[in-house]
C-alpha cells in the first residue's frame, strides 16, 4: 500500500510492474480507494491455508456459504 502511494522509492523500483503503476493511477484519480485488511481478514486464505475449524467457519461465514443438505448426505 505504501509503494502504491508514494512511488518515490527511485532505485530499486525499476523492477516493478505496470499493474502497481495502474494502480497508483487509479488511486490518485480517485477511481479506487486502498484498504489495509489484516492478516487475521484475509479471507482468501481459507482456498490457501490449512486453518482450524473456528476460522474455517468464520471465514465460510464471510464468503456467503452454505452447506448443501443434499450432498452432505450420502444415499446408500
Amino acid at each position: 500500500m505504501k509503494l502504491i502511494e508514494n512511488l518515490v522509492f527511485h532505485d530499486r523500483l525499476k523492477h516493478i510492474k505496470i499493474k502497481y503503476h495502474f494502480i497508483h493511477h487509479m488511486v490518485q484519480k480517485g477511481a479506487m480507494r486502498l484498504q489495509y485488511v489484516s492478516n487475521d481478514e484475509q479471507i482468501v486464505y481459507i482456498l490457501t491455508k490449512p486453518m482450524s475449524r473456528v476460522k474455517f467457519a468464520y471465514f465460510k461465514d464471510k464468503l456467503g456459504l452454505v452447506e448443501n443438505a443434499s450432498l452432505s448426505e450420502k444415499e446408500c
